[in-house]
């Protein structure tokens, strides 16, 4: 069994993001794993990063409750997962302001005198799941992806020193999609965690 934690962005409760997600912790917990999910909408979370913590950050004192509590979770977690829409290719506001009070200097990095960035969250696990309107092909092909990959999985996470195991997306997401895509796509997230965590254990 592994600790799991979830952070999840995307303000309408009953949309693709959040139905992924579900689908994605369901299969964790069929798998017997310890999950818990941060859905930053639904819990309030406050994404706006204080000049008080931006200046005094690396002081455990100034961070308030609730980021002290979201970094005791990404301490205990073995893997962090972070699903979102990718909105003009990043991630919502919401969850990068998550990663902006959360990830912080002294606590998930630190820079040496040269600007080096060390990352401090080594022995974790990370995975990335994004959604977007876009098919996947074009956004390859302009070059759009691997811009995305390179400043949210490399320079965030992997720098913060996860070891990232995988990136899945789901493209072509939209309101009139039919239920089988919408269907075949939570299977894909079912299937994604039995291959990285471990399939149901028998009977």
């Amino acid at each position: 069994m592994q600790k799991h934690l979830i952070v999840a962005a995307h303000p309408v409760e009953d949309s693709f993001t959040m139905s992924v997600t579900r689908a994605y912790a369901g299969e964790l917990i069929r798998a017997g794993h310890d999950v818990c999910i941060h859905d930053l909408y639904r819990m309030g979370f406050n994404p706006l990063l204080s000049a008080r913590e931006l200046t005094d950050g690396c002081d455990v004192r100034v961070r308030s409750a609730d980021v002290l509590v979201a970094q005791e979770d990404v301490l205990s977690a073995n893997v962090v997962t972070v699903v979102y829409p990718l909105w003009w290719m990043a991630m919502p506001a919401m969850m990068k302001g998550y990663v902006d009070r959360v990830f912080s200097r002294g606590f998930a990095y630190e820079t040496g005198s040269n600007g080096e960035v060390r990352g401090l969250l080594h022995g974790r696990k990370a995975a990335v799941v994004t959604v977007s309107g876009a098919p996947l092909k074009v956004l390859v092909e302009d070059g759009r992806w691997e811009a995305m990959r390179l400043l949210q999985d490399t320079h965030l996470f992997q720098a913060a020193g996860f070891d990232l195991i995988g990136h899945l997306h789901f493209d072509e997401v939209n309101p009139d999609m039919p239920a089988e895509a919408a269907a075949a796509d939570f299977a894909r997230a079912r299937n994604f965690v039995r291959e990285h965590f471990g399939c149901v254990p028998a009977a």
